[in-house]
């Protein structure tokens, strides 16, 4: 099974059990439903190719049927954790065998764009998104001036953290983590994949710094976006480097770049007289990607041009953490400074990733929103930081 919402996993797991769940996989559940999912064993062969570069390819059994297509799938979330196990801490603060302590200096002191405070409409009433998403209505927000990375936390930066710390993640205590099919090699090892979205397979050993388990690494991918990280992982990252995470309408203020009501942050087309502004899908999801836009995987943190505001990759990418607890209701009253609902079991993410594509998830518009369990790790899930201003 995989994990509910009210669990925690204990200890990793050789395999999954097959789920006799009559209530398949749903990417996009109410706040606060607990998700059941089928997992089942999947074994590569012949399929479809990815361009040479990726140097994979997917299985037979992760090409989904005609009607599949037609409507929203687990590409965008991404699976639960992985195992079932105990139940989660109190208050959402994992326990762990090292104090994570207190940077040494401020890691991010220089990567830091301040945004100075003012007002915005959150949201969207363009009806593009899944109503169950809460986008709409479009309402006004006012916040304080506050600091934010001008990139996602990348590789080296987490490793810095990891060293200094000795911090194990998530998916290293579980002993697993997801990954899209599409980046493992032709002949990787039989493994569980969740049944209505098989291009998600869980992987032994995947991790932050094994992005695709097994001999794979980091090495060459230093400056892309940490992966595989648990919003809890998120955290105590910010509380190490003396930051934290930007609530969800901080984050959607300075994606929008400045920009005013437009569905992305450089406007309202999507590539503009060709030219790609973003890392997503292209070509036929979840069967080939063409790469079109210089990636099929992750992009380095600094890949295409910044935002008006010097914000690198908020659409595209990786699926970034915000602090809130996910709620989809909202009635356009003015807010100031919000941070969501004071509780739940879900928290907020933003941005979309390399996975998104608009047959299946058009959430890589700046408007856009979901959410995951805060023990959830996959291979298109990361984060960025925010500060307040010093007093």
């Amino acid at each position: 099974m995989i994990c509910r919402p009210d669990q925690r996993p204990a200890k990793p797991a050789d395999s999954l059990e097959t789920a006799n769940s009559t209530n398949p996989v749903n990417a996009f559940p109410a706040a606060g439903q607990a998700e059941s999912v089928t997992v089942v064993e999947l074994k590569c062969s012949a399929g479809v190719k990815q361009p040479a570069d990726l140097g994979a390819s997917l299985c037979r059994l992760m090409s989904p049927t005609p009607d599949s297509l037609s409507k929203p799938s687990s590409c965008c979330p991404g699976p639960q954790a992985s195992v079932t196990g105990s139940a989660r801490p109190p208050n959402n603060v994992r326990p762990n065998s090292v104090d994570p302590g207190k940077a040494d200096a401020n890691p991010a002191a220089d990567r830091m764009v301040l945004i100075a405070g003012g007002q915005f409409l959150m949201g969207s009433d363009a009806d593009e998104g899944e109503p169950s998403d809460g986008e709409a209505p479009a309402r006004l927000v006012t916040l304080a001036s506050f600091k934010i990375d001008r990139t996602a936390v990348s590789n080296h930066e987490f490793a810095r953290f990891v060293r200094q710390t000795g911090y194990l993640s998530v998916a290293e205590e579980i002993g697993s983590s997801f990954v899209f099919a599409g980046l493992l090699p032709d002949d990787f090892e039989p493994t569980q994949g969740v049944a209505d979205a098989p291009w998600w397979r869980e992987v032994l050993g995947a991790c932050w710094h094994r992005p695709e388990g097994g001999l794979s690494s980091i090495d060459q991918r230093l400056d892309h976006p940490v992966v595989h990280l648990s919003w809890l992982d998120a955290q105590a990252y910010c509380e190490w480097a003396g930051l934290r995470l930007p609530s969800e309408a901080e984050w959607e203020y300075g994606a929008r770049g400045g920009l005013a009501g437009k569905r992305y942050p450089w406007g309202d087309e999507l590539s503009p007289e060709g030219v790609h502004h973003c890392n997503i899908w292209q070509g036929q999801f979840p069967n080939r990607n063409t790469g079109d836009d210089g990636y099929t995987g992750t992009a380095p943190v600094t890949a295409f041009a910044p935002n008006g505001l010097g914000l690198f990759n908020p659409c595209g990418n990786v699926w970034e953490w915000c602090a809130d607890w996910f709620g989809n209701t909202f009635d356009g009253t003015p807010l100031t400074s919000p941070k969501g609902p004071a509780a739940g079991t879900r928290r907020v993410i933003r941005g979309g990733s390399f996975l998104c594509h608009e047959s299946y998830c058009n959430r890589y518009r700046v408007a856009a929103r979901s959410s995951n369990d805060p023990m959830a790790t996959a291979s298109h899930m990361g984060f960025r930081c925010a500060a307040d201003l010093a007093p």
